[in-house]
């Protein structure tokens, strides 16, 4: 049955599902990366995707920008349509030295300085932790990787343009790799609809050096990192 933003049928989508931001990104993974893969949603023109991938039921779909965005999706799909694993393929601003343009994380946890988590049990702060076989697979993948694969924490933001510019600074003081948009909110409804859930993203500018991809270098770099979430997913 359709949902307000989802127009597939039940059974269109797999098990299993990659989550990028970009509806064009969507496309470009199951034209790169699936075999026989149709297009089974468009709505507001999130586009989502189902194939195979070596010789195993795969789709893709589109999140939107946000934790409330890819907040909406996650739950739909987790409770309409039968998913049970979800890793988000996304972009990310650096914010250590040690890593760099190009460059994969995989979010071992996901800080957020958004209020959303605060309203599913009041008065807890929920931590925000991925499925530990999807982390553990990925992170085993990457260790054999040509590109570098970094396994952190990240900050899931909900300012694009940051009030605070210290904040970075702090950020990396405590560890952070990196910040993010969306692997919070995919982290709670993980946990809430009782899915797998994981963020797996490539370093598309840094916030300390000041470096960063062009806008087509960002929709096109992208093949390092969905391998590594297709090794986590088989």
């Amino acid at each position: 049955m359709a949902t307000p933003h989802i127009s597939a049928e039940p059974g269109d989508f797999a098990p299993d599902v990659l989550m990028p931001g970009d509806p064009r990104r969507a496309q470009l993974i199951a034209e790169t990366f699936f075999e026989d893969a149709r297009l089974v949603t468009e709505v507001r023109g999130i586009l989502g995707y189902t194939g195979t991938y070596r010789g195993k039921p795969i789709s893709v779909l589109a999140s939107g920008m946000g934790m409330p965005s890819i907040s909406i999706y996650a739950t739909e799909l987790a409770r309409f349509y039968g998913v049970q694993r979800i890793v988000r393929t996304g972009t990310l601003g650096g914010v250590q030295e040690s890593v760099h343009i190009g460059d994969v994380i995989v979010a071992s946890v996901a800080h957020t300085d958004s209020n959303m988590s605060e309203l599913r049990i009041p008065g807890v702060h929920l931590s925000h932790a991925p499925s530990f076989p999807l982390l553990r697979d990925a992170a085993a993948f990457g260790a054999t990787s040509e590109t570098p694969v970094h396994v952190g924490p990240v900050l899931t933001t909900d300012h694009f343009y940051m009030p605070n510019a210290d904040i970075p600074n702090q950020l990396r003081r405590h560890g952070v790799l990196a910040i993010e948009m969306e692997a919070a909110g995919l982290y709670a409804v993980a946990a809430a609809e009782g899915i797998q859930a994981l963020m797996v993203g490539t370093i598309s500018d840094h916030l300390l050096l000041e470096e960063e991809m062009s806008a087509d270098e960002r929709e096109h770099t992208f093949e390092a990192m969905v391998r590594v979430a297709l090794a986590a997913l088989a």
